[in-house]
């Protein structure tokens, strides 16, 4: 495989960030996952970290070194860490679970798989157009199927911010999957939060990254939404990748698996709280406790094989 890739998770307006954001690749399978957490406090953030390091965790494991299922081994990993986030308000005596939206996507054998539970989106671009994108589990998307409101009125809706379908909930996330997707060369694919899409329309973004070095262009594609986004925007990250063709000559910035042993894996993975990007409200011992509290949940549903 050969790639090029960025992730970013910026603060925005808010007072902390509660998104979350990994890869991980192997030899021939690449992961990406956003999670946007929700539930006041700093236990949003906590739900989140649940979810892109269950996923994560999950693909160390069985990317040996690619995955059997990539459905089926998202619908698990989604449910591990939807039930860990149950479990961790059971424990806690919270009053209502910290939930999470989950967006993720894998690539083997040139072809993407994703699912997604809440509003955290994913975009498929080619030559400068959006080709592909996730529907948000979100009650302005069932108004805006119903043809009740037109997209504009969607921006500023007073329910835009409500999804019925995430990790953590009462009740089991309702996951959606793509289809199989053949990538071409030059071909990005975007997973982010509503920081980034509610602000800046998927056609723009689509248009800053055209034949424009991920690296660079990213960054600014973030600048130019916190400019727009105004005092009060929300946090934003991104997981961007640029599918490039094995055949074509080295590029400074990109990422070649050829060279990778057919057990190993590279992991992308901000540890809970210690990203000074992020501005925890935690005190450092509380963070130790969460980091501890993390690590056990999933390895009680996610064993070691």
């Amino acid at each position: 495989m050969r790639f090029t890739i960025y992730q970013e998770s910026r603060l925005g307006g808010r007072k902390n960030n509660e998104d979350r954001t990994t890869y991980c690749y192997s030899r021939d399978a690449l992961l990406m996952v956003v999670a946007d957490g929700m539930g006041g406090h700093h236990y949003g953030e906590v739900a989140a970290q649940f979810a892109v390091q269950a996923l994560a965790e999950a693909f160390q494991r069985e990317a040996r070194p690619t995955l059997a299922d990539p459905f089926l081994f998202m619908q698990k990993a989604m449910l591990s860490a939807h039930q860990t986030i149950a479990d961790f308000a059971t424990s806690h005596r919270l009053e209502d679970s910290p939930r999470t939206t989950c967006i993720a996507c894998i690539v083997q054998n040139n072809i993407a798989y994703w699912a997604h539970a809440g509003d955290s989106r994913l975009f498929l671009m080619r030559d400068g157009r959006i080709v592909a994108r996730t529907r948000d589990h979100s009650r302005i998307q069932l108004l805006l199927d119903e043809g009740m409101i037109t997209a504009e009125q969607a921006a500023t809706h007073p329910d835009r911010n409500k999804i019925y379908s995430c990790l953590g909930g009462p009740t089991s996330p309702e996951i959606d999957f793509s289809r199989k997707t053949p990538l071409e060369h030059g071909d990005i694919l975007l997973l982010c939060t509503d920081g980034l899409w509610g602000v800046t329309p998927a056609e723009s973004m689509a248009a800053a990254l055209k034949g424009r070095d991920l690296m660079q262009a990213v960054p600014r594609l973030l600048d130019q939404t916190e400019l727009h986004g105004g005092p009060h925007r929300d946090n934003l990250s991104v997981v961007a990748v640029r599918w490039e063709d094995t055949c074509i000559e080295d590029v400074t910035t990109s990422i070649s698996t050829q060279a990778m042993a057919e057990d190993e894996v590279t992991t992308r993975l901000d540890q809970f709280g210690r990203n000074p990007a992020y501005k925890s409200e935690l005190s450092d011992d509380e963070i130790e406790k969460a980091i501890d509290e993390i690590r056990a949940a999933i390895a009680k549903y996610n064993p070691k094989q």
